[in-house]
């Protein structure tokens, strides 16, 4: 069974990041834009609450505009002096999946912009939830100079290959530009469908 559902408007925006800030300036420079349409928007951010990076830029340039910034660290990372000191709000938790519910439970949407594992992880995450019906909300990335173009592709194999549905595929929205990005978020409304493909085939659901 399939149905649609309309997507209440964004007033917290939780970023996926890296801790490094890549080899090209673009990358920083996109984090800052998205930075300045939040604070246009009124929008807060969500954040691994990191004081490093993609991660750095896109708070301190939320923060220094006079907008709310809420960071989301395990104790681990604080004790290892990574922590960003100056949040309008920052949450210490256990470890790193209850950093990723908490995350979640504070957030109306979620953006990646280039990272590595963590990054890819935490988005991930989000994607199965919505997947699983567990949560329903928009989901972006943001490819910078091409970043992610190899991951879409894989993406785009694993429906073909049929281990992915065409709908939950779908869930990922894509640009290369912030302020689009977000739009698309915005406007979003996500289609409820059955995860298991061969139970669809044989007419179970």
């Amino acid at each position: 069974m399939e149905s649609s559902r309309i997507f209440p408007m964004i007033k917290t925006l939780c970023v996926f990041c890296g801790s490094s800030i890549g080899d090209l300036p673009v990358f920083a420079d996109n984090a800052r834009q998205l930075a300045e349409i939040l604070m246009k928007k009124q929008i807060s951010l969500v954040y691994g609450g990191a004081n490093v990076g993609l991660m750095q830029v896109l708070a301190d340039t939320l923060l220094n505009a006079g907008g709310r910034v809420i960071g989301v660290m395990p104790q681990s990372l604080v004790e290892k002096e990574v922590a960003h000191k100056n949040l309008t709000e920052m949450h210490i938790v256990a470890d790193m999946q209850e950093r990723k519910a908490l995350m979640a439970d504070l957030s109306d949407a979620f953006i990646a912009l280039p990272g590595a594992y963590g990054t890819l992880d935490e988005l991930f995450e989000v994607l199965t939830w919505n997947q699983l019906g567990i949560i329903h909300k928009p989901i972006g990335l943001l490819n910078i100079e091409g970043f992610y173009t190899s991951l879409l592709s894989m993406l785009d194999h694993a429906v073909a290959a049929r281990f992915l549905r065409t709908e939950h595929r779908n869930i990922l929205q894509v640009s290369e530009n912030p302020e689009d990005l977000l739009e698309k978020l915005e406007a979003f409304k996500p289609v409820i469908a059955e995860k298991w493909i061969e139970r669809l085939k044989a007419g179970k659901i």
